[in-house]
């Protein structure tokens, strides 16, 4: 028989037994309550209007109040008749009281209806008892019949719960075993149920995909080692280092420009851990550090690894990546190992360090003549070498402008040069925070008087000294102040604050102009960062040069905009004493 016919067969007899229990149990309940009603409605009702009555007798049945509410309950009882003779007794009872009513003397009338009332009350009384009767009866058929369903109901439920889910559960256990074997590559593994049901279909069809695993896995080996032997010859032919490794970071491949740059053989490595290699190589600790330092996991450094190759210092870019499956039939992604591979940069690098020489030479040679020009045009400004007319004097104006852009761009330059050889020198001591701010107004206070922009500072009189160095860290609020007032709005005001943070001094500069979109957020300290369709000259290094100098110091930049409302810059330093 097949499992769902099973299925169908026990637990549908199992529904119509419940059934029948349910609606004899309605059945017997209804009963029971229908005779205790009867009891209570038809039984109940007369000895209760006898009983009151009989009070009214005993009360002095001459006195008329008496005599109404025996009437009363009179009239109640012949509408209440309900047991063989209850009639008659109750009609004598009524022409006793009319006899009564016509002659109160009459007391002979008073000891027949006492008489009647007491046949009335045993009458219900016997009622009762025998109805009582039936509704005994009628529980105990109720409970025979409801336990015996019961019971019916109990051994079908104790079957199918001792036999059902053995008869499902155990062939699906046996097969989710052989389907384990199976993914383990035990393609020998076997189903054997010896019945007729879907169990026995599946494990028919079970067995037959396990003989074509079988069939498919003997074909497939010497395919799978072909294609291994093509990936290893294409990895050992990269010209870029790359190195392998297994979940427990055990060297699986090193190609031929790895071992060569790690100053190894290939039988050095051959199942060799890296952490036991990196014991003995500086370049292999330097290399897998990362995959043992969860801070560095988080954030990887990005600067190239110089490695000494071909007789001279190369430069490669390291990227670690982490080899990530989901096995066939799970659902949580498992990590199989790790590949690093190094992508070879020095060509890139020379090109670059040629490009900062260049830039250096050139901004350093320029800004001599530059710096010449600005003081033959402060000769002409001070009238040193004759008037000058009003023509000439905007002519000087305008050349003056453009030669402190120049100097600006020169310095800029040269200042990223010395960011990007590293060459930056720092000279951090103690500087007064006041002598830091008086410079940076200074210096843009014509600018800002053009634009008829103020300057407003905030600083606390008994702030420390800042522990920086004063001459950069001048050049970085400079800066901040020159920018906020390039794109602040005429008659606008900037503002400059300085104050305590714990250990830190905070020097914020804010503005009132346009403000950041989101989007470009991220990317204002980038180097030759320009926000698209600014209309400002720049060169997009300022920002980028006051992000090094003010981390070269130990400190971080921070920035807040709002678009259409404005931005804040501004830099957080140790205070001394720290």
């Amino acid at each position: 028989m097949k499992i769902k016919q099973k299925l169908q067969l026990g637990i549908g007899l199992l529904f119509a037994m419940i059934l029948l229990l349910a609606t004899m149990s309605i059945y017997y309940v209804h009963k029971l309550s229908s005779d205790t009603k009867n009891i209570l409605v038809d039984n109940y009702n007369t000895l209760d209007y006898s009983r009151k009555m009989q009070m009214a007798m005993d009360n002095n049945i001459l006195q008329l109040q008496n005599r109404e509410i025996f009437s009363e309950n009179l009239a109640l009882q012949q509408k209440n008749i309900t047991e063989p003779g209850e009639a008659e007794l109750t009609a004598s009872l009524a022409t006793h009281f009319g006899l009564l009513q016509q002659n109160l003397s009459d007391t002979q009338q008073i000891a027949s209806m006492r008489k009647d009332l007491s046949n009335i009350m045993l009458l219900n009384m016997q009622a009762i008892q025998r109805k009582n009767k039936i509704a005994g009866q009628t529980s105990d058929n109720s409970i025979f019949w409801i336990s015996i369903l019961g019971t019916i109901c109990f051994i079908i439920s104790f079957t199918l719960l001792f036999n059902l889910p053995g008869n499902i559960a155990n062939p699906v256990k046996e097969l989710t075993r052989s389907i384990k074997e199976i993914a383990e590559r035990n393609y020998a593994r076997r189903l054997h149920f010896n019945k007729k049901d879907e169990f026995g279909d599946l494990a028919a069809s079970f067995n037959t995909m396990a003989e074509k695993l079988e069939e498919y896995q003997a074909s497939s080996v010497q395919k799978l080692l072909i294609e291994k032997k093509r990936i290893e010859t294409l990895i050992n032919n990269m010209n870029d280092p790359v190195i392998g490794l297994d979940e427990n970071k055990r060297v699986l491949f090193m190609n031929h420009m790895a071992l060569k740059i790690a100053g190894l053989k290939a039988e050095q490595v051959a199942g060799k851990s890296a952490e036991e290699l990196a014991l003995h190589n500086d370049l292999i600790r330097s290399l897998i550090q990362e995959l043992y330092d969860e801070g560095l996991q988080q954030q990887p450094s990005k600067l190239p690894v110089k490695i000494y190759a071909d007789h001279k210092e190369s430069y490669f870019e390291k990227e670690i990546i982490p080899i990530k499956i989901i096995p066939t039939g799970e659902q949580i992604e498992k990590l199989i190992g790790t590949v690093i591979l190094l992508q070879n940069i020095t060509p890139y690098k020379e090109l670059d360090f040629a490009k900062t020489n260049f830039i250096a030479t050139v901004s350093h040679e320029l800004k001599t003549p530059i710096s010449s020009i600005r003081m033959s045009l402060d000769l002409l400004e001070n009238k040193q070498l004759g008037e000058l007319n009003d023509e000439q004097k905007n002519m000087v104006a305008s050349i003056k402008e453009d030669t402190t852009r120049l100097l600006k761009i020169t310095g800029e330059l040269l200042n990223m040069t010395q960011v990007e050889t590293g060459s930056i020198q720092m000279s951090v001591k103690p500087a007064s925070v006041q002598e830091i701010v008086d410079y940076a107004i200074a210096t843009n206070r014509l600018s800002a008087e053009e634009k008829r922009i103020q300057l407003k500072t905030q600083i606390p009189e008994d702030i420390p000294p800042v522990l920086a160095d004063k001459d950069k860290t001048a050049w970085v609020l400079n800066n901040l102040v020159s920018n906020a007032i390039r794109y602040s709005y005429e008659n606008a005001t900037v503002y400059i604050s300085v104050k305590e943070e714990k250990d830190l001094i905070r020097f914020s500069v804010t503005d009132t102009g346009q403000g950041i979109e989101p989007r470009y957020m991220n990317r204002v300290f980038d180097r030759y960062f320009r926000i698209p369709g600014t209309q400002k000259e720049g060169t997009g290094l300022g920002l980028s040069i006051s992000k090094e100098f003010i981390e070269a110091q130990g400190g971080r930049m921070e920035l807040q905009s709002e678009y259409g409302k404005g931005s804040e810059f501004a830099f957080l330093l140790e205070k001394t004493g720290v």
